[in-house]
């Protein structure tokens, strides 16, 4: 699986470059699939949240690049589907549009799903999360960023990649998201880590590549 893992969507020219980048073919070609599930899971949560995203409505510019299709994979409807159903409608997209919201919680959706055994098998398919569903990835959040609490506890998520990150830098909405706040956040993890903006992406593709207009750092 490639991955665009992106604090805040597709904001600027650099990082849709590296989408269509990706995908190997124009957004106007290409199939998504958006999952909202972790707008659901915050403490602040309310419905209009997944409504907006997953509507092209949100500020992370997700859903309304202009794709080919795009349809809605809410991962907490999976468990009570056959599985070769909604495997098949994953298979098929080019590209899984993954919300912000809640890390933890939408990592324990993604385990209980089924999703996170499968991504493996999907070598063409690209992932983009906006903030939450890009630390989803990550081995850990940190218990800064712990607000679901999954039911064995800890800030363990996917371990996708090898990094961790931490989003919302300097953001006027995150007035706690400084840079001295991300020192002390990376401090208490394990293995390396990022602090992104929201003009700021991070390309894997067996290689890991920072796109940013704005402003990161790596601890």
């Amino acid at each position: 699986m490639k991955l665009l893992l992106a604090d805040s969507g597709v904001k600027n020219a650099s990082i849709q470059e590296a989408l269509v980048d990706l995908l190997g073919k124009p957004i106007a070609e290409s199939s998504a699939l958006c999952i909202p599930t972790a707008g659901y899971g915050g403490p602040d949560a309310d419905p209009g949240g997944p409504w907006r995203f997953v509507s092209g409505r949100s500020p992370g510019p997700m859903t309304g690049l202009g794709w080919k299709s795009v349809g809605v994979l809410e991962l907490t409807a999976l468990p009570s589907l056959e599985r070769e159903r909604w495997v098949s409608w994953v298979q098929e997209a080019d590209v899984l549009l993954a919300n912000g919201g809640d890390a933890l919680y939408l990592g324990h959706w993604m385990r209980e799903s089924g999703l996170a055994e499968l991504l493996p098998s999907l070598p063409d398919t690209v992932y983009v999360g906006l903030s939450a569903g890009s630390m989803v990835m990550t081995p850990r959040i940190g218990e800064e960023f712990v607000g679901w609490k999954p039911p064995a506890g800890g800030d363990s998520t996917l371990g996708v990649v090898d990094f961790s990150i931490f989003p919302h830098l300097d953001h006027p909405a995150c007035p706690d998201n400084t840079m001295a706040a991300a020192e002390r956040w990376a401090a208490g993890i394990e293995g390396p880590a990022y602090a992104i903006d929201e003009q700021t992406a991070i390309k894997v593709t067996g290689v890991v590549e920072v796109v940013s207009e704005g402003h990161w750092r790596l601890f």
